[in-house]
């Protein structure tokens, strides 16, 4: 994550086929930051509505705390 992520910016985020039914890059929108810790923080991000049509529904607000796997866009 080479750039300071901000609540409110458009970020793409990675989901993994153990937890979710497709695995890849998916659009959304960061909502809220809570620090984790020094050098980390939960990111909630409301994925877009076209992502949740393709992931079939469910949640739409998703934490993400590896840094790994958030970029913004």
């Amino acid at each position: 994550m080479s750039e300071s992520i901000q609540v409110g910016d458009r970020v793409r985020v990675f989901l993994d086929s153990r937890f979710w039914k497709s695995e890849g890059w998916f659009d959304g929108t960061v909502l809220r930051i809570d620090p984790y810790s020094e050098h980390r923080s939960f990111y909630w991000v409301e994925l877009d509505e076209d992502v949740m049509a393709n992931l079939g529904g469910g949640t739409k607000l998703i934490s993400v705390l590896n840094p790994k796997n958030i970029q913004k866009i």
